[in-house]
């Protein structure tokens, strides 16, 4: 008999954030003046990079990473000025990066502190470049569907002065970047400071050695983004926040606080706090540390009197060197953190001080919650001891019209909807995110998977990170897992996503050991994983890691009768085979489903079965560039959800899923390469609920009434033909109306998660389904044939927001009818116009196949809906009022307020 094996993982996660004294950080977000060019004329290049021959982007996501060309420094690149960068970040200091003599682009006019940029952009950040451009929507364009057809490609320039006082004289300042598209060099009054070729990672540079102490300082920061360097949009340009940061010489170090917890009970936890603290003077420092620990209530301030203080320290630091101190308290009665619903989301704040000849010189703040997680290989995942199936989507990092450029009221937008579709889990598709994400998974309660790399040595497009991963992958892993280990919602590290090393035995798992020992090195209370599509339970890619991460291979890819046509993996469900191979580790599906449709568009007939590939006639249109939503189409190598939930519920073992994807993002438009966009989410690009979306709520919610019915009932054409009716309900049965006339009962079986009237003759009217649950009358839902389009109805989700320039609101446009229903297939052009005190952003009607500009002021319907994102103008207070207008429709309008 083999032994069960349960990994535990019992840990207080943080939060950093500095303030007090001497200590800031800085919002320099404003005021920049950015440059672009698509060529590369001032050969300030990183590296040389091969030429890409096949620039082909159509192919199926599972396509096996196969390339392998890396980079050689040239003596034209800047490589061996950028790569000491990482040495903060490679343990061995054998193996540090010594920076050559010189000061290369010391003469290119952009680095200069005389250079008259008053002609370039004026721009605040985040920033995406690309995002208001127009779609590339010819052949062969330099940017194909899978990078999302914007013009992501080229050399940008940020140009910004930075004020340092003659008052600041003595202390560290850093710039801290937290995403820049990519291939990050930044100079400082024209001096080579360093930088970071990953798009996804966060970074600080040093800037003193290149400061100027008596006022202005020019800062100026270059990105090369190649085409071919990715299989989604990447966005372009700094795309998250940029801090400026200033310290004493001796300070708590950059991501430098890790708290973990033991003996946690009712009454007591036991915590340990690790602090690296750098000194940066020229002598040795004798340093005391003060640590003490508060809660916080709902808003995150301090909620009463400090609840324990840790013993007082103190240590010699030596001159240019860093040390790390461990101290150790009981906190009595904690109060936990947990998932949402079933948890609270309970928060402490810990306040570390530094004082050198009892003088404060440095405070540094770190918010964290204390909680039990276990992973066990027969019950799943069991937080503070009770079992929560993982109840997970996948997001890429894109916010629909937004782009890359990050806004937290547009993330948590994505956030909410999900929550209210009762997903509780987060799986980060397939890079570190902006930090500000993880804070909003803390607060709102959800799980996360953190994921660092798409592919290691060998590369799935010409141009992407293999290129690098030889100098970077330890600097890389150090860097994502410092700045994000210490959030209470992470709870697995995922080193790699469907890497081609899979597919080399021995070699490619001696990459995964490399790799997985790096990432326990930083934190080893946190189980690490791989994401797999094709290593088998019998190969030496699985044991490397300490949670199986399957992608589509627990409910089989390719091996259904509909899909026995195809090309590429055929794999058999494998739950069993791994459970048999590794009993003692927790299974989950990393990637599931990745069912394809367009929200409200239907094509006939409809697949007899539950699962079927997208192709022409079958569930799709290649002249419309849509997938039906019956919700029964996939892609070549997916499933439907009705069979994902059958196979998982085959296997209960299995701790749960993360669908291939909660939203719709940008690129990777699988089937339809011309579009702009994928149509795997549950949710559509702008933010409309698809028919998916109830499939799953009733399965993730089943507490929560709820039956919906489709297609909808505007079928003119199709009078007297048969058109399938389905239900979806978290009822155990129901009976479905057609103008009244009862069309029978039915329950659903095990294993069935849909009911289906395949055989309803289409005559216009009321469609109407009525849900039971044990017997009991449950739910009710009716569709209407409606009339021909009227007026336009605007509704935001927020009339109230901050006039700082970054809150935003989204706006719903719905075409109607006389009665006020929704037309489903109104597709009327509208034009929108805005007054008063704010500005349109952009505008979609998540149609993956719209080319039409997201800056556009014009947008068509589609399928009744449209949306605008409104933003208030910085610092002006009072009304914005935004106007949609249509030929032949009553005119909508809408008031949002700014404060």
């Amino acid at each position: 008999m083999r032994k069960k094996f349960v990994f535990v993982l019992i840990l207080i996660c943080s939060v950093s954030f500095a303030f007090g004294q001497n200590r800031e950080k800085i919002d320099i977000n404003e005021g920049w003046r950015f440059f672009r060019y698509e060529n590369n004329p001032d050969s300030l290049i990183y590296d040389e990079r091969p030429a890409v021959f096949d620039k082909n982007d159509v192919k199926d996501a599972d396509t096996r990473a196969t390339l392998q060309n890396h980079g050689n420094a040239s003596n034209k690149s800047l490589k061996m000025y950028i790569l000491p960068t990482a040495n903060e970040f490679i343990k061995d200091k054998n193996k540090h990066y010594e920076r050559p003599d010189g000061n290369p682009g010391k003469d290119f006019p952009f680095v200069k502190n005389d250079f008259n940029d008053s002609d370039w952009q004026y721009i605040d950040l985040p920033h995406d470049w690309a995002i208001d451009k127009p779609f590339y929507t010819e052949e062969n364009a330099i940017v194909g569907g899978g990078m999302g057809r914007l013009p992501v490609q080229g050399v940008a320039w940020y140009r910004r002065k930075i004020d340092i006082p003659k008052s600041d004289s003595g202390k560290e300042i850093y710039l801290d970047i937290d995403g820049a598209m990519s291939y990050a060099m930044v100079w400082l009054n024209g001096n080579l400071v360093g930088g970071w070729p990953y798009g996804y990672n966060s970074f600080r540079l040093n800037l003193t050695p290149f400061v100027n102490f008596e006022g202005d300082n020019q800062l100026a920061i270059r990105l090369d983004n190649p085409t071919n360097s990715s299989r989604w949009y990447p966005g372009a340009g700094i795309y998250r926040n940029v801090w400026l940061v200033k310290t004493s010489p001796v300070h708590v170090a950059h991501w430098g606080t890790f708290i973990k917890a033991e003996n946690i009970s009712e009454k007591s936890a036991t915590i340990t706090i690790s602090i690296d603290i750098d000194n940066n003077s020229t002598k040795n420092q004798d340093v005391e540390i003060l640590t003490d620990i508060y809660r916080l209530d709902n808003d995150l301030k301090i909620s009463g009197n400090k609840v324990a203080t840790f013993p007082k320290q103190n240590i010699v630091i030596e001159a240019r060197e860093k040390s790390k101190i461990r101290n150790t308290v009981n906190i009595k009665n904690p109060l936990l953190w947990g998932v949402y619903p079933q948890q609270e989301q309970n928060m402490y704040l810990a306040i570390n001080r530094l004082f050198i000849n009892n003088k404060l010189i440095d405070t540094y703040e770190t918010r964290f919650g204390i909680r039990d997680i276990k992973f066990d290989a027969e019950k799943g995942l069991l937080i503070n001891g009770e079992k929560i199936r993982i109840q997970g989507v996948n997001q890429h990092h894109d916010l629909g019209a937004l782009g890359a450029a990050f806004n937290l009221r547009a993330a948590e937008r994505q956030l909410e909807m999900l929550r209210e579709l009762g997903c509780n889990a987060i799986r980060l598709a397939h890079n570190p995110p902006a930090p500000e994400l993880l804070e909003l998974t803390d607060r709102m309660g959800f799980l996360v998977i953190d994921e660092i790399f798409d592919c290691w040595e060998k590369g799935k497009n010409p141009l992407d990170f293999h290129l690098i991963f030889p100098d970077w992958y330890e600097a890389d892993i150090r860097a994502f897992i410092r700045r994000d280990k210490n959030h209470p919602s992470i709870i697995a590290w995922s080193f790699g996503n469907e890497v081609g090393e899979q597919y080399t035995d021995e070699p490619g798992a001696a990459v995964a050991w490399k790799l997985a020992a790096l990432v326990k090195d930083e934190d080893s209370t946190r189980p690490t994983t791989a994401s797999m599509n094709f290593a088998k339970p019998d190969m030496p890619f699985p044991q490397t890691m300490d949670i199986i991460s399957l992608n589509y291979q627990g409910e089989g890819i390719r091996d259904a009768a509909a899909y026995s046509h195809l090309k590429g993996i055929r794999t058999p469900p494998l739950y069993p085979a791994f459970h048999q191979k590794f009993p003692d580790k927790m299974i989950v599906s990393s990637e599931t489903a990745s069912a394809l449709s367009s929200r409200g568009t239907y094509f006939f007939p409809v697949f007899a079965g539950n699962s079927a590939p997208v192709s022409e006639g079958s569930g799709g249109n290649d002249a419309l560039r849509q997938v039906s939503a019956y919700e029964l189409y996939t892609s070549p190598f997916g499933s439907s959800a009705d069979k994902v939930f059958a196979m998982q519920d085959n296997h209960p073992f299995v701790a749960g899923e993360f669908v291939w994807t909660g939203w719709d993002h940008l690129g990777e438009p699988t089937p339809y390469y011309s579009s702009r966009s994928s149509y795997c989410g549950i949710i559509d690009l702008a933010g409309f609920k698809k028919d998916r979306f109830y499939l799953y709520q009733s399965r993730w919610r089943p507490e929560l009434p709820t039956v919906h019915i489709l297609p909808h009932w505007n079928w003119e054409s199709r009078t007297g033909q048969i058109t399938p009716v389905h239900i979806f309900t978290s009822g155990d049965e129901a009976e479905l109306f057609l103008n009244g006339k009862s069309l029978g009962k039915k329950k659903k079986d095990k294993f069935e998660y849909r009911l289906r009237w395949d055989s309803v003759v289409y005559e216009p009217g009321i469609l109407k389904a009525v849900a039971y649950k044990d017997g009991k009358q449950w739910a009710i839902h009716e569709v209407k044939t409606t009339g021909i389009p009227v007026k336009i109805a605007l509704s935001a989700d927020r009339n109230v927001i901050d006039a700082d320039g970054k809150d935003i609101s989204f706006v719903t446009v719905r075409i109607l009818d006389s009665d006020g229903n929704l037309v489903p297939n109104a597709d009327n052009k509208i034009w929108f116009e805005i007054s008063g005190t704010g500005e349109i952003v952009a505008t979609d009607n998540g149609n993956p196949a719209d080319m039409i500009s997201f800056a556009s002021k014009e947008r068509s319907a589609f399928g009744g809906l449209a949306l605008v994102i409104m933003r208030g103008k910085k610092g002006k207070k009072g009304e914005m009022k935004l106007t949609a207008r249509s030929e032949r429709l009553d005119s909508g309008s809408v008031i949002i307020s700014s404060r």
